[in-house]
C-alpha cells in the first residue's frame, strides 16, 4: 500500500463502499471513516439539508476540508461519498495518503440496491435505472481516473470483495 495506507473507496451510491468499508475495518483492524456521517454529524444536519440550503458546492467544500483533514490520520477505509471524486483536488488528497479503490456495479445493481432509499439528494424525483445509467456515464471516466485499483461487486459477498481488494492493494 501507499504512504501512510489509508484505503478511499469510491463509486456510484450504492456501489457498496460502506459495507465494504465496514468489512474492510474489520478484515485490517482498521478504523472505518465514513465521509456523509462525518459531514452529517460535523454539520448537524442531513445531507440532503446541506444540498437545499447551501448548494453542492458548499458540500464539496465540505468534503474537501475532510479529506485533507484525513491526510494527517491514518491508517484508516475510508467510504467516500459518491461525488468526492468529481473534484480534482480531492483525487490529489486520497492519492497523497492511501490507495483509491473503485467499487463499480452495474446500473440495475445500484438501482437495486438504492431504490428504497430517500437519502439520495441527486435520485430524488429521478429513482430510474436510465438516470442511473446516463449519471454514472457522465462519472465512469472520473472514477476510472481517479482509481488505483477497480473491483466490481456484481453478485459478489462482502467477504469475496474484501479478499479480491486485500489482493489487489498488496500486490
Amino acid at each position: 500500500m501507499k504512504k501512510r495506507g489509508n484505503i478511499f473507496l469510491i463509486g456510484f451510491m450504492g456501489a457498496g463502499k460502506s459495507t465494504i468499508a465496514a468489512g474492510l475495518g474489520k478484515d485490517l483492524g482498521l478504523e472505518r471513516i465514513e465521509m456523509d456521517q462525518m459531514i452529517v454529524r460535523q454539520q448537524g444536519m442531513e445531507i440532503s439539508e446541506i444540498f437545499s440550503r447551501f448548494g453542492e458546492p458548499y458540500f464539496r467544500d465540505l468534503e474537501t476540508k475532510l479529506l485533507s483533514d484525513l491526510e494527517k490520520k491514518g491508517p484508516c477505509i475510508v467510504s467516500c461519498g459518491g461525488g468526492a471524486v468529481l473534484r480534482q483536488e480531492n483525487v490529489e488528497l486520497m492519492r497523497q495518503s492511501g490507495t483509491v479503490v473503485l467499487l463499480a456495479a452495474r446500473p440495475e445493481t445500484i438501482y437495486e440496491r438504492v431504490k428504497d432509499s430517500d437519502e439520495r439528494p441527486i435520485l430524488n424525483g429521478h429513482m430510474t435505472v436510465e438516470f442511473i445509467a446516463g449519471l454514472m456515464e457522465k462519472r465512469q471516466k472520473i472514477y476510472e481516473d481517479a482509481a488505483d485499483v477497480t473491483v466490481w461487486t456484481d453478485g459478489k459477498g462482502r467477504e469475496e470483495i474484501c479478499r479480491e481488494i486485500i489482493g489487489k492493494i498488496s500486490e
